[in-house]
């Protein structure tokens, strides 16, 4: 397949971490109460959907051992019976801190997604918790959105994770949500975030959909591939991914992305 002229030969050696990944443990284990073996993802990667809320909830029944079992059945009882906003701070926002501590690193971004959907979190205590919560609740109010708001109100949360350097966080920016609400342009900064930051592109929900046939896209790609090549460093293997993923047909008429190609 033949790259964009400012694209230079692959290289075999990249500088993108391969730990920057948006769900690791803040202490690098996949370790947590229960089976550790198998901790519980909140995946955005373009080979799996995204796990359902029935899904989360099935595999933390199934994971956490016994008290930390009890512990979520409480808090989400507890979340159900006082939902929404409740003065300077709701008990099931408590609940959000606590969840490391109780269900272990592993299972907390499950946990709390499933917290604020029994607490049936809007927009509005979604941005509180985002902007008012630590690096751990924020990632988690990010997985939420999917589940819990339908509309474009809480592009700004995402817009915010994209603005850091956090890679957890703006691996969880670049989910479902943001496939689904980001205008193509945002999108496109976004893709490119991921690459100058080293956050795999398989974080990336719906990589392929929105890539394909997007020349724009691949002009970027490209000048960000000369810039690295002028300055003597590797271009990221991932950079090339995407690049062949922009020369793909793109959706038959009437399929395309709600926001289109435009930039």
């Amino acid at each position: 397949m033949t790259h964009p002229r400012a694209t230079p030969a692959r290289t075999e050696k990249t500088e993108s971490s391969q730990d920057a990944r948006s769900l690791k443990n803040p202490d690098g284990t996949d370790q947590g109460p229960g089976d550790a073996r198998t901790p519980a993802r909140i995946t955005t990667r373009n080979t799996a959907p995204t796990p359902s809320l029935t899904d989360l909830r099935h595999h933390l029944t199934t994971h956490l051992d016994h008290p930390a079992r009890t512990w979520l059945d409480h808090a989400l009882d507890e979340a159900a019976a006082h939902p929404g906003l409740h003065g300077p701070i709701s008990v099931w926002e408590l609940r959000l801190a606590e969840a490391g501590r109780r269900c272990g690193p592993a299972y907390a971004d499950a946990a709390r997604v499933l917290i604020l959907d029994a607490a049936r979190a809007g927009a509005d205590a979604l941005t509180r918790v985002y902007f008012q919560g630590t690096a751990d609740e924020r990632r988690a109010v990010l997985h939420a959105l999917p589940h819990l708001v339908s509309g474009p109100g809480a592009l700004p949360l995402i817009e915010d994770a994209l603005r850091t350097n956090d890679t957890r966080l703006l691996g969880a920016a670049v989910g479902p949500y943001a496939a689904r609400h980001l205008t193509a342009h945002a999108w496109r900064h976004a893709v490119l975030k991921c690459l100058f930051t080293g956050v795999p592109v398989d974080d990336v929900a719906d990589l392929p959909q929105r890539a394909a046939g997007d020349g724009e896209l691949a002009r970027m790609l490209g000048d960000y591939a000369a810039e690295r090549t002028a300055a003597g460093r590797t271009v990221p293997e991932d950079l090339y991914r995407v690049l062949d993923l922009t020369e793909s047909v793109p959706p038959a008429p009437g399929t395309d992305h709600p926001h289109g190609k435009e930039s």
